[in-house]
């Protein structure tokens, strides 16, 4: 190749090189181009080397602004020049992002946080949490963590003398993670806590008492009023900027949103809300009614007024990236060190040390579009493992050990948080009517909670990490529950049986609100809320959402009209998608959902929902839910102040007598 081709083709490999290098860092680090960077560098640096020598030093007109504007356009899309230097900056360019692109892939291999120390709450009950621990041990291989712990004080002052809680073990061998109950609480009741060594000598870490407060009691009816946080989808450092290690952004802006230092004026306008041709709950008390969130001001949000605290985070997975942009391997320890990654975060650190964070698992722990059928294809004994140590050991507790779906409440709101991924059948190699999606075990246990929260709950939560609406095209009509047809329009026949059904999903880097239509006028009304990414990538351009279904369901609306002989009653039969968009957002790399729960007043439940995109609100939506009239209950736990709440234990009447 003569030197005039090579300084022709010069310019175009290191034009398509920064275009990719751009795509890659900041907009989707695609796994090809962990190979097509490298390959496309290397090739840039040796067409340079050749044509070094026949270069020659600026010239005096390089002085000039117009040769200056010259030089930097040629150095911005690496045109051909003459000057030595000038490629040798267009090469120094190139190499910082090489440097940029190996550190946003190797950066877990090279800081693999083995000396990671953490504790955090985990599930969380009236009467007793769940505490989490990673505490390395020097020069052996376990060690014993004890938990001390005391009702917080509400004025400032000294808190009570520290009462000695559960020990935990741990181990090298599991990678020196642990946890234990904490028992003997008190409903609703804030509580603080530090880790001793086994002779009760404070450990280094936490350097202060960490916080946590103990869910109301489910079975005295005195209504709910919380908020929660949902989304997913994850990656440290995503899009890139340098010098900024494992920070995860989305982290950092949900933390400034829940902890704010001093009130902040939004600069942005009011957020969205929803406008809807729906009746109101009182006119239609079967069904949940979608009305629009009230906004007091321009810059008034749910954050903004007198409200409760949040009580927990719900990741519903895509954690960790284990294959994108790389995949390092089926190995515990290489899957394990992602999740230390994580953990070491100080962008994380932030949310778990302050608020109970619970998990679920999608593709990504695993390998992307991860089914494991019957059989639990490899990757998942590895992927598993770490999952198990570092995200599922503070869950709630299931009926196996070994299972990962999981129930809990708060209040009188229930949750089941399923396992999309372990038991679900290959769509490759299975027909429509013989595949499953959660299992039969995991379904059978669905259709039971269904059951029994149906007349104990008001809100009923169904998180599952991949979509349940069919409205999403491409890969999502056989990675989501569009895949599973059959399973998914038996679900849906029971989800319209019971009120106030709301889904929780994620997965798909976007925001979407569905509604479910029955098939009946009876049937209730079901919604979806899909969030994400919480700090990742969105795609700029590529919308594969449908705004409704092609399939339609027959409603009967009654009205009422003047007629010659007075009032008189009309019916008409209206067609409507049986699922349908009603709110559509795309955009924005970090992206959360926040829900506040009000049941305070029993024949006017509410749920009201607001987006937040990269830190601003971006969509508010309140829903008026179906009284429930709820069984009765005679606990007495939360009746009882808080600051009594010593006096009783001392005498020997514990949380557990009140139960």
């Amino acid at each position: 190749m003569t030197i005039l081709n090579i300084r022709k083709i010069l310019p175009i490999i290191s034009t398509l090189y920064r275009l990719i290098s751009y795509v890659f860092l900041r907009v989707i680090p695609f796994r090809p181009g962990t190979f097509i960077i490298p390959i496309l560098y290397a090739s840039h640096l040796v067409l340079t080397l050749l044509t070094i020598g026949n270069g020659r030093p600026l010239s005096k007109e390089a002085n000039t602004t117009y040769s200056k504007t010259k030089l930097a356009r040629a150095l911005l899309l690496s045109l051909h020049t003459r000057s030595k230097l000038l490629r040798l900056c267009n090469l120094a360019v190139n190499s910082i992002l090489l440097i940029f692109a190996a550190d946003l892939v190797l950066s877990p291999a090279y800081h693999p946080a083995k000396e990671l120390v953490f504790a955090r709450i985990g599930a969380v009950h009236p009467d007793n949490v769940k505490v989490h621990v990673r505490y390395p041990q020097e020069n052996s291989t376990e060690g014993t963590i004890l938990v001390k712990y005391r009702p917080a004080s509400l004025d400032g002052k000294e808190g009570e003398m520290w009462q000695n809680g559960p020990t935990i073990q741990v181990r090298e061998n599991v990678d020196w993670v642990g946890s234990a109950i904490l028992p003997s609480l008190w409903p609703n009741t804030v509580y603080e806590y530090i880790l001793t060594n086994s002779t009760s000598h404070a450990l280094p870490y936490p350097t202060t008492p960490l916080k946590f407060k103990t869910f109301p009691d489910y079975r005295l009816q005195t209504g709910s009023y919380f908020r929660f946080v949902t989304s997913s989808c994850l990656k440290h450092n995503f899009p890139y900027s340098p010098g900024s290690g494992n920070r995860i952004k989305g982290f950092d802006l949900l933390s400034e949103q829940l902890w704010p230092d001093s009130p902040k004026v939004l600069e942005a306008g009011p957020p969205e809300t929803t406008t809807s041709d729906t009746p109101k709950a009182e006119d239609n008390e079967s069904e949940i009614v979608i009305a629009p969130a009230e906004v007091n001001s321009s810059s008034t949000t749910l954050h903004d007024v007198e409200s409760p605290s949040t009580d927990f985070l719900l990741l519903l997975g895509d954690f960790i990236y284990a294959d994108v942009p790389y995949y390092f391997g089926d190995d515990e320890e290489k899957y394990s060190r992602l999740y230390r990654h994580t953990y070491a975060s100080p962008s994380f650190r932030k949310i778990y040390e302050n608020l109970p964070v619970y998990n679920i698992y999608d593709d990504h722990e695993i390998i992307n579009n991860y089914a494991g059928g019957e059989n639990e294809t490899a990757p998942y004994a590895n992927a598993s493992k770490a999952f198990q140590l570092y995200n599922a050991e503070g869950n709630y507790n299931t009926t196996k050990s070994d299972d990962y779906y999981y129930t809990f409440r708060h209040g009188d709101t229930a949750f089941f948080v399923t396992d999309t991924r372990r038991y679900r059948s290959d769509p490759a190699t299975t027909e429509d009517n013989d595949r499953t999606m959660l299992g039969d075990k995991q379904l059978s246990a669905l259709h039971s909670w269904l059951s029994e929260v149906n007349e104990t709950a008001v809100f009923k939560f169904v998180v599952t990490s991949v979509p349940f609406t069919s409205l999403w095209q491409h890969d999502a009509q056989t990675d989501s529950w569009a895949g599973y047809p059959d399973e998914k329009a038996a679900l849906l026949k029971v989800f319209h049986s019971v009120p106030n059904v709301i889904l929780l999903s994620g997965d798909r880097h976007e925001f979407a609100a569905v509604e479910y239509n029955g098939p009946y006028d009876w049937s209730h009304r079901v919604l979806e809320f899909s969030t994400s990414p919480l700090s990742m990538f969105y795609i700029p351009f590529v919308r594969t959402l449908k705004m409704e279904s092609t399939d339609f369901v027959q409603k009967t609306r009654v009205t009422n009209v003047e007629g010659p002989d007075g009032v008189e009653t009309v019916l008409d039969i209206d067609l409507v998608p049986s699922e349908r968009v009603l709110e559509y957002k795309p955009k924005g790399n970090y992206k959360w959902s926040t829900f506040e729960v009000d049941t305070r007043q029993p024949g006017h439940p509410t749920l009201n929902l607001e987006l937040s995109i990269d830190g601003k609100p971006a969509y508010n939506l309140t829903i008026n839910g179906t009284p429930v009239s709820l069984r009765k209950s005679t606990a007495l736990g939360v009746l009882i102040p808080q600051s009594v709440h010593g006096i009783l234990d001392k005498i020997g009447f514990g949380s557990s007598k009140w139960f």
